[in-house]
């Protein structure tokens, strides 16, 4: 069993590095053909901070682990909100963009229940409503397009490397070599400690697999935190979340059917109660206070005592 937490970790760590040097690769190579920054970060910046979650989604579901596909996003998308706007709220005040309130957070609360209305009428999510998600996750970009001409989103000031050509090849190549092997490694893995605990793949999917696949996240939102540029840490993790159910679970029903099990109901609801969560708490002061963060977190430890009791 110890292999296997070896192999569990190994997996982890080639997603997340895996998807960062398949992200530097493609951005230079985009940078170096004269496709501007605002597309790159709106396409391949954003959808590759995805990547883990959609190569271990993608793998489970067509090796026929469904706790694990649905769990890892569902998990995933609590544990961003809760856990790691938690920890940062904590860490210091976390301002909001006028725009991730009025429409983004609202807009990912609608999606996570248009999953549970899926998932809730026929127990999967089939073709018919993958091709719904990606309609919903290009009409998103769209969004984030108007919004970024308009200068109604935020980006990090970030020194533009100039990688040559035959260097960011290598990095794609590299990087999806990684993630595919990755997900692999994370997925064979997480299900072969399900069995020798006892534990269900459901469990295994929203806890240890959702929190290895948000480690970027975490890792980038506690950083800013402690540095001081926190100010665009909850339109980061919004918009993660609405890509990791358009695009990560859209993509996934669109090469096989998802199951979804009766037990995420209650998860998917968590899900939806996390983002309202949020909403109500950035009201008042329009950004996230530490008592808020210190609530989200303790609803974190009663939703984890919950999946320990199930």
């Amino acid at each position: 069993m110890i292999w296997q937490l070896v192999i569990l970790i190994a997996g982890f760590v080639l997603l997340v590095k895996g998807a960062d040097w398949f992200v530097e690769g493609a951005a230079g190579i985009a940078r170096k053909l004269g496709i501007p920054q605002l597309v790159i970060g709106l396409t391949i910046v954003a959808m590759g901070t995805s990547m883990p979650e959609a190569a271990v989604s993608i793998t489970a579901a067509m090796k026929g682990n469904a706790g694990i596909t649905i769990g890892n996003i569902v998990g995933s998308n609590i544990l961003n909100v809760l856990i790691i706007l938690g920890i940062t709220a904590v860490i210091t005040n976390v301002a909001i963009q006028k725009s991730t309130f009025r429409y983004e957070i609202p807009f990912m609360i609608g999606i996570t229940i248009v999953l549970l209305a899926f998932g809730y009428t026929d127990a999967s999510i089939n073709l018919v409503e993958g091709i719904v998600f990606w309609i919903l996750f290009i009409l998103f970009l769209g969004y984030l397009f108007v919004m970024s001409r308009n200068g109604g989103i935020q980006e990090e000031a970030e020194e533009q490397k100039d990688i040559p050509v035959w260097k960011c090849l290598l990095f794609i190549v590299a990087g999806g070599v990684m993630v595919v092997l990755g997900s692999d490694f994370a997925v064979s893995s997480a299900s072969e400690m399900a069995r020798f605990f006892g534990m269900s793949e459901r469990f295994i999917g929203l806890t240890i697999v959702a929190l290895g696949t948000s480690l970027p996240e975490l890792v980038t939102s506690v950083t800013a935190a402690r540095k001081g540029n926190a100010g665009i840490a909850i339109g980061n993790i919004v918009g993660s979340n609405i890509f990791n159910i358009l695009f990560v679970i859209g993509t996934t029903a669109l090469i096989c059917t998802v199951p979804f099990e009766a037990k995420f109901i209650i998860d998917t609801i968590i899900a939806i109660l996390a983002g309202v969560v949020l909403w109500a708490g950035t009201i008042r002061h329009k950004g996230l206070r530490r008592p808020c963060g210190i609530v989200m977190l303790l609803l974190y430890a009663g939703y984890f005592a919950y999946l320990c009791m199930m």
